[in-house]
């Protein structure tokens, strides 16, 4: 392995073990608001714009996951069609609410938001539509980059109830190259993971405590069929991606 490649995974490792303590209270609280929403049968919904929508996929549908989440996924403000148009598209304001409007979030719902700057129309947007409708916002964002780029601005840290500082530094990349200005290493996506697996995993073991804890199994795992047959039966009229 390269030393950059080592440098990469150690400097990863280290906020990760950063933030383990740093984020303890914050992400007790988001364990709370999920674990209240699965026990009044809400749900869990992922936003976000450009690479941030990756979250929204990781959670979806996933092997040992929760069958409450539903990923907010719309071709306009993901990667797949269009990555320089979808950069364009998360900052212009009014686009947000016809996606979120497909998915019937409300009272009783929780809306994690991912956006690592923190300044987008796009996740600014999303937080009002869902503190309107009563749902529950976690934000999932870099303070120092939210900070830096909103020069005294609204931040989406200032309209979540719970907000999950990923540590990454403006601009996301964390190694510089030798003999240039330039970066490389972002870190925003892999922590975000780590971060809402981790919250996710909590609720997962304490909604499992109650009883049968709606939790998809692995496909080639014994008697995945039928459970995760159950589990979508149960949630396909409410997650429009299943």
């Amino acid at each position: 392995m390269s030393a950059v490649a080592t440098a990469y995974l150690d400097n990863l490792i280290d906020r990760l073990s950063a933030l383990r303590s740093a984020l303890a209270e914050p992400m007790t609280r988001a364990e709370d608001m999920i674990v209240a929403a699965a026990r009044r049968d809400g749900r869990v919904f992922v936003f976000g714009t450009g690479h941030s929508h990756m979250l929204a996929e990781e959670v979806h549908y996933r092997a040992g996951g929760l069958a409450i989440t539903v990923p907010v996924l719309a071709s306009p403000i993901m990667l797949h069609e269009g990555a320089v148009l979808s950069s364009v598209i998360e900052r212009t304001p009014g686009v947000v609410a016809p996606i979120l409007d497909r998915y019937g979030i409300g009272l009783g719902d929780v809306l994690v938001i991912a956006s690592n700057s923190g300044v987008n129309a796009a996740p600014l947007e999303a937080a009002r539509y869902g503190r309107e409708r009563g749902a529950q916002v976690i934000a999932i964002t870099s303070l120092d980059y939210s900070t830096s780029a909103a020069k005294g601005g609204t931040r989406l840290a200032d309209l979540a109830d719970v907000v999950l500082d990923n540590g990454a530094p403006p601009g996301d990349a964390v190694l510089s190259l030798p003999g240039g200005e330039q970066k490389v290493g972002p870190v925003s996506t892999a922590i975000g993971a780590a971060i809402v697996n981790a919250i996710l995993a909590g609720a997962a073991a304490r909604l499992s405590a109650d009883g049968d804890a709606p939790i998809y199994r692995s496909a080639n795992m014994p008697g995945a069929r039928d459970i995760n047959a159950r589990l979508v039966a149960r949630y396909r009229p409410r997650n429009p991606h299943l």
